[in-house]
């Protein structure tokens, strides 16, 4: 639906892009991972025609895209601030973009209510001022207003940055209903990688003007393709090659001890050898009690481990005791 071919931008001498290549699936929630300045954005604003790059071509459906103006791209945007008339009423916001096609009145009402039921916004809240909306509710105007002109692809850039954490988890939930509800093609800017993992059927991952990776977020996270991805997806674990030869691994053909080696913290099992081929005394150094897991953090002879253990109701091992730590050569990622 979506490809850009060998896409490079620049500002000046400064290269912001530089060979990026993606094919974005009709209906995919693809999202775009990464910390700030790595380009995600100025990717999105690439293929919504705000950035003209210096080399390669945006197609959409095969159709070459790159030089075509903004308003005639079929694509709708929902940016971070929102980007909402405050001192418009919600049905007028939401209107906007038809009245600017000059729709018939009669279409356009149908059409503003249609979408606002879809979105869940009712009767009296459509006759409200922007301003006098929480930022949920500002969040779905915005949508509203992206969708209205059924556009064929959603581009969201960071939607959800300004919100507290727990309306961010209730509207990410959201979210991902309305896309599967409309099935529109969605590409989603985020440097949150919980996010990412949830709400996304495909990632890219961005590192200063390239991409690193793209794939499932399973595959992002189980199988990261660099040392980049590794470490910026989710905590992890680097094992010393001193830990590694003390605790045997250097037997198993699977570890390399001349390549870094990482380790996932739910990857390591406390005082429960059945789940892990490699074993090392370690002595408990803290924890934190999340109520479904128990962070520890281990010392073993000087390496400081941390693990992530399912809460199963037994009582929680003591600062100072001493446990057995395991894990699975097979799960240890090497670059």
């Amino acid at each position: 639906m979506i490809r850009l071919d060998n896409i490079e931008v620049r500002f000046g001498n400064f290269v912001a892009l530089q060979n990026i290549n993606m094919d974005i699936k009709e209906g995919e929630f693809f999202t775009f991972l990464g910390p700030s300045g790595c380009g995600k954005t100025t990717t999105l604003r690439t293929i919504t025609g705000f950035v003209k790059p210096s080399h390669g071509v945006v197609s959409v459906n095969e159709k070459d895209i790159t030089n075509l103006e903004i308003e005639k791209r079929n694509i709708g945007m929902v940016f971070q601030s929102y980007a909402l008339f405050p001192t418009m009423t919600v049905y007028e916001n939401i209107a906007f973009g038809l009245r600017v096609k000059k729709l018939p009145k009669e279409e356009i009402d149908l059409k503003v209510k249609d979408m606002a039921g879809k979105v869940d916004l009712d009767d009296i809240q459509l006759a409200r001022k922007v301003s006098e909306l929480s930022g949920g509710q500002q969040q779905r105007v915005a949508i509203a207003r992206a969708l209205v002109n059924s556009p064929a692809i959603i581009c969201l850039d960071e939607p959800l940055s300004n919100l507290d954490a727990k309306l961010r988890v209730q509207l990410r939930n959201e979210l991902k209903e309305l896309q599967r509800k409309f099935g529109i093609t969605t590409i989603y800017v985020t440097h949150d990688q919980e996010e990412a993992l949830t709400l996304s059927d495909r990632i890219a991952v961005f590192n200063k003007g390239v991409i690193e990776q793209i794939g499932p977020p399973d595959d992002i996270y189980n199988r990261s393709a660099s040392e980049f991805v590794c470490n910026f997806i989710g905590d992890i674990n680097k094992l010393s090659r001193g830990f590694l030869e003390r605790s045997g691994a250097g037997n198993f053909n699977e570890i390399d001890l001349n390549k870094n080696c990482y380790l996932r913290l739910e990857r390591l099992h406390v005082n429960n050898d059945s789940l892990g081929k490699i074993t090392a005394d370690a002595k408990v150094e803290n924890y934190e009690y999340y109520g479904m897991y128990i962070k520890y953090t281990l010392d073993s002879q000087g390496e400081l481990l941390r693990v992530m253990d399912r809460n199963s109701g037994n009582p929680l091992y003591d600062i100072g005791s001493t446990v057995k730590v395991s894990f699975d050569p097979s799960c240890v990622m090497q670059y």
